[in-house]
């Protein structure tokens, strides 16, 4: 252990360190559990040297990015944890029109280095979550259907394997491993750092927000499901079913009112973009309007608030093939039981830029199904847990039976408390490829506190 420490540039938090409550702490407070060591680490032969001692050990190996994984997978029981959040530079190739984001930045850290320079990449929408995780498991945000995922933008990694070498994937340089981190989690090293495509955008875009009263949700979603089958691929609408808060922006008589809204982005020109979500923010009278011109990097901040470190979070998904008039009913019903108010159903636009992808080309499977819905218990206090896990899993069930195509989306993935069967249909046609690599660059599953994927024997 001594020699261990001692090698490192980072620093080891082992539970008698006064900064250890904080550095096992993640955002979802769901997660308790108590590591044997967290090593801080600050470059990639920290990381080199972290998965060799839990290797050599046997020890249970976390990978902590930005610790915002809805499933808590960043933190381990009795094992070794590789914290990266100190590892969190940028670089910014303007003339390439690259950035090379290390494995600890959040999209906050990457938006804000990219837009000094008016360009962007396809990330998440809430700016504090990891770079990691979410393009490790595809990368679903408000540009996936101009540009695509920010897994369809990566153009190189560096990881640390198993074996503790570090190795450049991309193209040209260990192409399955490169397919494999595409959209298959974790499961194949420690990813150090991330090289993105960035596109034009910014730096003020606008922001479509309008909340409708939830008994005119089918007329909402489907004049919103109409515009985006007739619109260019530049807006990706979210459609959120939930109550509304007791916020400023809203009239008094609109707290606590069951809610339908649509959020968008888009991604040109404001003064265009007022114009081109227009026809989303005249469906219907609304309860209010929070639509407006911004800065990108607020418009990527806008729901923060509503994902406070310290919450508690237990979120599904699952794809679905067509929005019918009875799915509506069954969304607007559930939503209406949940025990929660915080708690949404959302309804993600697919299609356009991640749409092209083909199925084989990178490990992220399931880009053809046109909606994904999220299932999100969000709650304040641990005596609540069992009634908002219960509703989720009750919604879940009761969709899945009836409307789901089979796939989900690996970012919202509960606790991965279904094992086989959600990895089967997480993974799709590509499970079989990945346990083929995954024996190749993790024989062993070091790597399995993921959405794991078994090595082929």
């Amino acid at each position: 252990m001594a020699a261990f420490a001692d090698g490192l540039k980072g620093r080891v938090v082992r539970p008698e360190d006064s900064a250890y409550d904080s550095a096992r702490s993640i955002w979802n407070a769901m997660i308790d559990r108590r590591p044997a060591l967290v090593v801080r680490c600050v470059d990639d032969k920290d990381v080199t040297a972290s998965v060799d001692f839990a290797r050599d050990l046997g020890m249970p190996l976390a990978v902590r990015g930005g610790g915002h994984g809805v499933a808590g997978q960043a933190v381990c029981d009795d094992g070794l944890v590789i914290d990266l959040s100190e590892m969190n530079e940028v670089e910014v190739d303007a003339e390439r029109r690259t950035a090379r984001a290390r494995g600890g930045c959040t999209l906050g850290d990457l938006d804000r280095a990219t837009q000094q320079h008016g360009l962007a990449t396809p990330l998440g929408v809430v700016s504090r979550t990891g770079i990691a995780g979410l393009t490790l498991s595809g990368g679903m945000g408000w540009l996936r259907r101009r540009h695509g995922l920010s897994c369809d933008n990566l153009v190189s990694a560096t990881v640390v394997t198993a074996d503790g070498r570090l190795r450049v994937a991309s193209e040209a340089e260990h192409p399955d491993l490169f397919w494999a981190i595409r959209g298959g989690g974790g499961n194949f090293g420690v990813v150090t750092s991330f090289e993105y495509r960035l596109h034009p955008l910014g730096p003020e875009v606008f922001l479509c927000f309008p909340h409708y009263p939830l008994s005119r949700a089918r007329e909402v979603l489907r004049s919103c499901e109409r515009y985006v089958s007739e619109a260019p691929d530049g807006v990706a609408p979210v459609g959120v079913l939930g109550r509304v808060p007791e916020a400023e922006e809203f009239p008094d008589e609109a707290h606590g009112q069951l809610f339908v809204a649509l959020l968008a982005v888009y991604p040109g020109d404001p003064d265009e973009g007022e114009r081109a979500v227009r026809p989303l923010r005249e469906i219907t009278e609304p309860l209010g309007d929070l639509s407006g011109r911004m800065p990108y990097v607020e418009a990527q901040s806008v729901l923060d608030a509503d994902y406070p470190d310290g919450g508690r979070y237990y979120w599904k998904s699952l794809n679905v093939s067509e929005l019918s008039d009875e799915l509506v009913e069954r969304l607007v019903t559930h939503v209406a039981a949940s025990p929660s108010p915080a708690s949404t159903i959302d309804v993600w636009f697919q299609g356009g830029a991640m749409a092209r992808v083909g199925e084989e080309e990178t490990a992220f499977a399931n880009r053809a199904d046109p909606y994904l819905l999220g299932l999100e218990a969000n709650w304040e206090e641990e005596a609540d847990s069992d009634a908002n896990m219960t509703w989720v899993r009750g919604v879940f069930a009761d969709l899945h039976g009836s409307f789901s195509t089979g796939g989900l989306y690996l970012n919202f993935p509960g606790f991965l408390e279904e094992g086989d069967k959600l990895l089967r249909e997480g993974y799709g046609g590509n499970r079989e490829r990945l346990a083929e690599i995954k024996a190749t660059y993790d024989p062993t599953n070091l790597f399995r506190l993921n959405a794991n994927i078994t090595p082929r024997s």
